[in-house]
């Protein structure tokens, strides 16, 4: 069997492809630039919630979004090993997005104007990011498949985080049920935004879907996370900022009204809210610990000859 009808039946079998198996340039390709977004959206997204760690309103918000904001950074790093399985350098996806040649979740080009921002990044990115993740616990490639079970159980314990602080919020003063009537007005849009263009506008989704990187529709997600959405705002007594936003009783779905699909384009091409700040920040992050990193490598090198202690 050649190596492009083994690929073929491997995924007529609903099986893995492997680091070692052979597979198309084009495969090879679509599963770097897709786990690089993944990967730069994780590390990205940290910006965000950092920005309220010394501002959290008690030492145990202040504990569980340091938490959280750990395994951002961990998901980040599980997702660049997954993509060097694909035979391209951590180091150069990173110069990739710090020359702005690669692209992160448009979500994370907004501020965080209140606490309970962080609560509605939890409940509504985080639960758009789980719709979208469980479907890629079943990719055809291997690695990338494993790396977001993990991930998917820690953001699913983030999804509830958020909405455990948007509970206490509506539960609240006046003042406190309005702050987080506000973060929702403001995260909603964008949430629904995460998955991407309608299907016919998507330039990768019909081949990722052949290949079984993808599994269900951009608007299917959407759809999905709809349909849990609303009656979780329901219950917090918010409103969803939508009045196109009706039941359907011949679908059994929320339908809702048009996304602004030119804000989108507009901060996925750059131009977003705080694009410019969330990469300097992040390439000046990296320039700041090149000497970690020339550390690590000089005690490596001379390290690199001596024979290693089993304790």
């Amino acid at each position: 069997m050649t190596g492009p009808e083994r690929f073929q039946s491997i995924l007529d079998e609903d099986g893995k492809i492997e680091p070692k198996d052979w597979m198309p340039d084009g495969y090879r390709k679509t599963l770097i630039r897709q786990i690089a977004q993944h990967a730069h959206s994780e590390v990205i997204g940290m910006q965000p919630e950092g920005n309220w760690i010394a501002r959290a309103p008690s030492l145990h918000r202040k504990a569980i979004l340091m938490a959280k904001v750990q395994d951002e950074a961990g998901h980040g790093l599980y997702l660049y090993s997954a993509a060097e399985t694909l035979g391209v350098s951590r180091d150069e996806l990173v110069d990739l997005l710090h020359r702005g040649k690669h692209k992160y979740s448009s979500i994370f080009n907004y501020p965080t104007l209140s606490w309970a921002d962080i609560g509605a990044i939890g409940w509504l990115v985080d639960g758009a990011a789980i719709t979208n993740q469980v479907m890629l616990t079943r990719c055809s490639y291997g690695p990338y498949s494993r790396a977001m079970v993990r991930i998917c159980k820690e953001e699913s314990f983030h999804q509830r985080q958020g909405y455990e602080i948007l509970l206490t919020l509506v539960n609240g003063t006046a003042e406190q049920k309005a702050m987080a009537q506000d973060a929702l007005d403001r995260w909603w849009w964008p949430a629904l935004m995460m998955f991407g263009p309608h299907d016919a506008d998507s330039t990768h989704s019909e081949q990722s879907t052949a290949w079984n990187i993808k599994r269900m529709s951009n608007d299917a997600l959407r759809q999905q996370f709809v349909d849990m959405t609303v009656p979780q705002a329901q219950y917090l007594g918010l409103e969803i900022p939508d009045p196109d936003l009706s039941w359907n009783a011949d679908t059994s779905h929320w339908d809702s009204g048009p996304i602004d699909w030119d804000e989108f384009w507009r901060v996925v091409k750059g131009d977003g809210p705080m694009n410019r700040e969330r990469l300097e920040h992040k390439r000046k992050a990296w320039d700041d610990g090149a000497w970690v990193r020339e550390a690590a490598e000089a005690y490596a090198a001379k390290h690199a000859d001596q024979p290693r202690r089993v304790a």
